[in-house]
């Protein structure tokens, strides 16, 4: 009988920005008021590399804390996904912590990771294969904001259970953050649907806090994260031959204490015309561009969140300073 490869073969396409839908978003978002632009473009390779270089400034506490967390107790959260899961990544990223977590898990059944990027997927496929080379992986080239349906190697599993134990979702980073909660309970109850009735998920969330802590984190004093959010600009007039200054903007970072979220935006330093496909673009000075959310959530109050997206909270682990937490949840 011939074994199957550890990696699932899989096609990389080459990078699809799908730039009239690219278009058609960025000018919705700057013809309406307010002004407003997709944060998910803001990880375009330049993008990308300054969120890697903010991780490590002193002022970003979450990437630290959450690992530190994970460092911690990966041996319980491991415990409590038990043996043989398939364990799915939605953005899959760097994989520093997905390695901590897979090391102590008894012989996972899979690991799939889903990525919209097919260099990014590539990139995690390629790493992870060296980590752990004798795990099947099964990447998936989807976006995993939207609706996307497991490999079929591997979509009886909670079925039959051929190959192993319940599927488990692993969501570190706090991006879930990123979404409003309408849409992260939209989101949770996809996955909860897509895992089955034995679905488990694992998720870092950042904690509410202080809102000095949280301006320093989204407002750094080396200007990382402002160069991060001007890079936004950059994209638009590389890939649409828009003419925006983008040193005409500030960065500009807020907590709103009623949504319990911060806000990113960029701000016209002055009144002025951008020209983007055709249409002239007017900005008063002090306008804002709002281009990404990152909410913040107390424990119990994103436990009921994922809760009526049809999740149990089965354990959670935080930091000392409760500045971040891990949640691990069961199918309700």
């Amino acid at each position: 009988m011939k074994h199957p490869s550890p990696v699932e073969q899989t096609r990389f396409e080459p990078e699809d920005m799908s730039p009239p839908a690219l278009r058609r978003a960025v000018l919705d978002g700057l013809l309406a008021s307010p002004k407003n632009l997709p944060s998910a473009y803001l990880y375009d390779a330049r993008g990308s590399a300054l969120f890697e270089q903010i991780c490590t400034l002193p002022e970003y506490y979450p990437t630290r804390t959450e690992l530190a967390i994970l460092q911690t107790h990966a041996g319980e959260m491991a415990a409590r996904i038990g043996p043989r899961a398939v364990l799915v990544e939605p953005g899959s990223g760097a994989g520093v912590k997905t390695a901590l977590l897979l090391a102590q898990l008894q012989q996972a059944a899979a690991y799939v990771p889903v990525e919209i990027s097919p260099t990014a997927l590539e990139a995690t496929v390629q790493a992870m294969a060296a980590r752990f080379p004798q795990l099947p992986i099964h990447p998936q080239q989807a976006d995993f904001t939207q609706a996307f349906t497991l490999p079929p190697a591997l979509r009886h599993v909670g079925g039959a259970g051929e190959l192993g134990g319940r599927v488990v979702f692993f969501f570190p980073g706090s991006t879930i953050g990123n979404f409003d909660p309408q849409q992260a309970q939209a989101l949770l109850a996809r996955w909860r649907l897509l895992g089955g009735a034995d679905a488990g998920l694992l998720i870092g969330i950042d904690l509410r806090k202080d809102a000095a802590v949280l301006q320093a984190a989204y407002d750094d004093a080396q200007g990382v994260t402002a160069a991060f959010n001007r890079n936004l600009l950059v994209r638009i007039n590389r890939e649409f031959g828009a003419d925006f200054v983008p040193d005409a903007f500030d960065h500009l970072a807020r907590y709103d204490t009623v949504q319990g979220r911060i806000e990113m935006h960029l701000q016209s330093r002055e009144a002025q015309a951008v020209h983007l496909a055709g249409h002239t673009l007017r900005f008063d000075a002090g306008e804002t561009i709002h281009t990404e959310n990152s909410y913040k959530y107390a424990l119990d109050g994103f436990a009921a969140l994922a809760g009526q997206a049809g999740w149990q909270l089965d354990a959670q682990w935080t930091d000392p300073l409760q500045r971040f937490g891990v949640l691990a949840m069961r199918a309700a």
